[in-house]
């Protein structure tokens, strides 16, 4: 009797102890996994957020006349808002969250890199290119995008590229409308050459027609080189 209470005694411990130890796995897996909901939650870019993502957002969006701001990394009550209006003239819920689909929408990926510079900057880049020598050679638009590089590096001008192509007056493109039709498919090769380096410009932080420009001072710059109806200067 005594040994078969024993044995009982022993069966039950052996499967309370499998029974805790199934449990505790249960738990641990479950607190993995809102650990890395919480984790991927945090990883949107919602209000509040501030890092290079949002830049890129605000940029992007900046660039299609949804956003309005200033290019800062941080999504205010502004950004939201332009996150919503895209979102709605997308067809993706309208919630000012930029997860990945509005992320795709927005053409931002952040495995990709142009020459250290984000998707975002790289589809500005194109477009100031598209809007500024529309109709210009080949070379002309890379040179054009140059100069924009070439402003980046110079002490007298923003030293990241949004805060080039966005300077008061830097650009007439953007009060005229040009800045906002559609990108040429020949202003994103331009814009990845420039990028890669290529610079017909020869080192030019300045371009102009001579037959719009109603600028005297910009007639005073030293002439570098002419590119179709641009003259680039230093």
């Amino acid at each position: 009797m005594n040994k078969n209470l024993k044995l009982c005694n022993n069966i039950i411990k052996t499967f309370t102890v499998i029974y805790v130890k199934r449990c505790f796995g249960i738990i641990i897996a479950l607190v993995l996994t809102l650990t890395v909901s919480c984790f991927s939650a945090s990883a949107l870019s919602k209000m509040g957020s501030r890092s290079q993502e949002v830049r890129d957002i605000q940029t992007v969006l900046k660039s299609k006349g949804y956003y309005t701001g200033n290019v800062d990394g941080i999504f205010g009550t502004k950004t939201k808002n332009a996150v919503t209006a895209f979102q709605r003239d997308n067809g993706l819920t309208a919630d000012g969250i930029v997860g990945e689909k509005t992320l795709k929408a927005l053409g931002i990926s952040g495995n990709n890199s142009y020459g250290g510079y984000s998707s975002a900057d790289y589809e500005l880049l194109a477009r100031i290119i598209s809007a500024e020598a529309r109709g210009e050679p080949y070379s002309g638009q890379v040179a054009v995008g140059a100069v924009v590089l070439n402003r980046i590096e110079h002490p007298s001008f923003p030293d990241t590229l949004s805060g080039v192509v966005y300077q008061k007056g830097a650009f007439s493109c953007i009060d005229d409308g040009q800045f906002y039709e559609p990108i040429a498919d020949s202003a994103y090769r331009a814009a990845s050459d420039a990028i890669n380096g290529l610079d017909p410009s020869g080192g030019a932080i300045y371009y102009y027609n001579p037959q719009k420009a109603t600028s005297k001072w910009i007639f005073s710059r030293p002439i570098i080189t002419t590119i179709g109806q641009h003259r680039f200067c230093s």
